[in-house]
């Protein structure tokens, strides 16, 4: 038995590896690049070098595993027509096909099933393309990583405003932090069942921009009010930022914030997990 685990050096697929590691069970980390497995070397993990394009050394890597963890890695600022998870899409498809392991568990999100194209599509048609492959298939759809408020931390620390794309300001939807995803994978990874099947996983709460801000108060000692980014100014932002296709980020956060980005389920059906939003702004913070 052993696990093969790709976006191991990330958030969710360290957590998962970890995981799998505290519990004894035998993982095979998937790295770009050898130089960055120091951790996963000292934990014990089988390395195995292989880029997500790259469909011949990703089928040495899953090879005689009985869970593949499959993490696409993300992209946010696309090429017309998403070239870019297309070729890791035929890679992995192609791959698994060979290596033919036990099991698979996909990272995928919210919204992967959304109706208009958006950011987060590419998720979609990886779904889609696993689930033609005659293997048990979990899909992992997570919520809004409450994570994504490190990118917010300088600002807050330094000038006392969160600046949300997500609007309006008081309008909670479901986030959830990146270790109770890893953990959760750990947990599906390591189940038996038959065909497809989809999961969708929250936090304990649901979060506002304003929760956002009030968690950011607390954990730095300081006031943080949530402001607005005007839509209309999103675009010339995001290109003076250096992205060269803005538009599907910004139909991602239209989906978040028109309500037409949501769970399968509608949030009823959805595992939880535990991680509050306080302890990950704490974490955030602390680290800086």
């Amino acid at each position: 038995m052993t696990y093969a685990i790709t976006g191991i050096t990330g958030k969710v697929g360290g957590e998962l590896a970890r995981t799998l590691r505290a519990a004894g069970l035998p993982v095979r980390a998937v790295v770009r690049d050898a130089a960055k497995a120091g951790e996963w070397t000292a934990l014990g993990c089988e390395i195995v070098t292989a880029t997500m394009e790259d469909a011949a050394a990703l089928t040495r890597a899953f090879t005689g595993a009985s869970g593949v963890f499959i993490l696409p890695p993300p992209v946010f600022d696309p090429t017309p027509g998403d070239l870019e998870a297309h070729a890791v899409i035929a890679a992995v498809t192609a791959a698994l096909k060979i290596a033919s392991p036990g099991k698979i568990v996909c990272l995928s999100t919210i919204g992967a099933d959304a109706a208009h194209d958006n950011l987060l599509s590419p998720r979609g048609a990886m779904e889609r393309a696993l689930g033609e492959l005659d293997l048990p298939l979990t899909i992992l759809r997570p919520a809004w990583f409450t994570d994504n408020a490190a990118r917010e931390v300088g600002s807050a620390r330094d000038t006392g405003i969160l600046h949300s794309f997500l609007q309006p300001l008081d309008r909670r939807i479901p986030m959830v932090a990146a270790c109770d995803v890893g953990r959760t994978a750990a947990a599906l990874i390591q189940e038996t069942w038959a065909g497809t099947r989809i999961v969708e996983l929250e936090g304990p709460n649901w979060v506002s921009p304003q929760d956002l801000a009030a968690a950011l108060a607390t954990a730095l000692g300081r006031v943080v009010i949530a402001v607005a980014v005007p839509r209309q100014t999103w675009e010339t932002l995001f290109r003076s930022q250096g992205m060269k296709n803005p538009i599907p980020r910004m139909r991602m956060l239209d989906g978040f914030n028109a309500g037409w980005i949501e769970f399968a389920a509608g949030g009823g059906d959805t595992l939880k997990g535990t991680t509050s939003l306080a302890e990950v702004v704490a974490t955030l913070v602390a680290a800086g």
